[in-house]
């Protein structure tokens, strides 16, 4: 059962071929057999996923069910669980404990969905190789001396070494599609606002947006039906009806479809390897009966220095609240609160986190918040008129999701700004609000290569129609890294 989709798990559970309490003791199991080599999980909630599990088969007998209700999954260790810990892959919060649910882990269980723990992550989200967590590195399932991608790795990893057959991400500049990519999985980044950010622990707030991550654009659409919708908490949730994904799904066509191939995605920095994949990928679209339009996004350089500057400011902002005084990580007998406030930030966060902080906070500083700040916001909003441009020409935008496949363990840790320019084809939707989706096109050296779809606002049924049409047209998405099918 491990290498079922979460289409194909919710169809057995209701035909009755199998029990939530027996898909749910199986993927323990196997969590608790192989996770050691990949280190995807932070926490593992047996107990509780086993009463979820039995809960969900009592409901489907008394017919009260929901259609994935009883489907085992996880949660990225950034959303806030009831009871169980919250640590961000973070020293800092490693003893927080949540006192509540966040919307999305609500959401998904009132759907049903049984939680078997929460995965490993970059340190508050920031990281493009999972490197960066308090609980050591995530490896790649296709070679165990790469990373995964970041900041969702562990999500990406579970799911690729079918320990999970989906899990919850956030993407920030590209932390849900890049470890997709790398990872040779389906991840869909929503429309800003379109899921819930309360209880999902804040790194850069006008960025953050949680979503679904799962082997097929068909599971996606399914875990972002149950995760998405109006939420009161959050005052940027949009008031909008949640789309019909699965319809949007079913009879999916691309023929007569203008898909846009932007100029800027295919110069300099992209591997022979991915790019043979994007063309691969434009190639069997076109076979499939959509066009192909040349467009441009000019904009498109500035996205990088424009994100890392934004983000760092607002993660400034946020993570000022862990000061060792009211929860989290507190140094042991502090001289006077200034001791206090300096040797708990300092020790509880990690040389990344340390680094953006203090980026974010000279940005935001007097004198240069116009410089830099001001100045940052202003480009993001010419990025988001090349966008608005393009989607007067083109119906969905296809491009590479990272400049090249997954590279090993240590390689670029020592070089930020290498780390940074992982994610130069996935920031600009962040600073636009746009949604995108990363699919697998296939392999370079053995390794996963994917490519991304970047969509209009609220288009993710589009985007996930593309994705499914072209996921019913190759098998590439059903490729298995060497040992992990048996």
């Amino acid at each position: 059962m491990h290498d079922r989709t979460i289409a194909e798990l919710a169809r057995a559970l209701a035909a009755g071929e199998v029990s939530s309490v027996e898909l749910t003791r199986a993927a323990l199991d196997r969590i608790e057999a192989h996770d050691a080599e990949y280190n995807s999980f932070i926490t593992v909630t047996r107990d509780a996923a086993l009463a979820e599990a039995e809960a969900a088969d009592e409901a489907r007998a008394a017919g009260s069910a929901g259609p994935l209700a009883g489907v085992p999954f996880a949660h990225k260790d950034i959303f806030c669980t009831d009871g169980v810990r919250t640590s961000c892959g973070s020293r800092m919060l490693d003893s927080f404990v949540s006192p509540y649910d966040a919307t999305v882990v609500r959401n998904m269980r009132d759907a049903g969905l049984v939680m078997l723990g929460k995965t490993n992550m970059d340190e508050f989200a920031m990281g493009s190789s999972n490197e960066t967590s308090w609980y050591g590195p995530v490896k790649n399932p296709w070679d165990t001396e790469r990373v995964p991608g970041g900041s969702s790795g562990g999500s990406a990893a579970a799911i690729a070494a079918r320990l999970v057959p989906g899990a919850t991400g956030t993407d920030t500049g590209g932390s849900i599609r890049q470890p997709a990519s790398l990872c040779g999985i389906t991840g869909l980044k929503p429309t800003y606002g379109r899921v819930s950010r309360y209880g999902m622990v804040a790194f850069a707030s006008s960025l953050d947006q949680g979503g679904p991550m799962a082997r097929t654009a068909e599971d996606c659409g399914l875990l972002l039906g149950a995760m998405a919708g109006f939420d009161p908490n959050d005052s940027t949730s949009i008031d909008r009806p949640v789309d019909d994904y699965r319809a949007a799904l079913e009879g999916a066509d691309v023929k007569g479809m203008k898909i846009g191939l932007p100029e800027e995605y295919f110069g300099e920095g992209m591997s022979a390897g991915v790019r043979a994949a994007v063309e691969g990928a434009a190639e069997q679209l076109r076979e499939l009966g959509a066009e192909t339009v040349e467009i441009s996004l000019p904009h498109t350089e500035a996205s990088v220095p424009t994100y890392y500057v934004v983000a760092p400011a607002e993660a400034s902002s946020n993570l000022s609240r862990f000061d060792g005084v009211r929860y989290g990580y507190r140094c042991e007998d502090p001289q006077d609160v200034i001791d206090l406030y300096q040797r708990s930030r300092g020790e509880g966060f990690g040389a990344e986190v340390q680094r953006r902080i203090m980026v974010g906070t000279y940005a935001l500083s007097a004198g240069y918040y116009d410089a830099y700040y001001l100045k940052a916001q202003q480009i993001r909003q010419l990025i988001s008129d090349d966008f608005r441009r393009a989607f007067e020409q083109v119906d969905v935008i296809l491009g590479p999701t990272s400049p090249t496949t997954a590279f090993r363990l240590g390689e670029r840790s020592g070089d930020p700004v290498a780390m940074y320019l992982s994610d130069v084809y996935t920031i600009a939707a962040n600073l636009a609000g746009l949604p995108g989706l990363s699919m697998p096109a296939g392999f370079a050296d053995g390794l996963p290569v994917g490519v991304q779809l970047v969509g209009n606002y609220f288009e993710e049924g589009r985007l996930l129609g593309v994705a499914h049409r072209f996921q019913q047209a190759t098998d590439h998405h059903r490729q298995a890294p060497a040992g992990v099918s048996d």
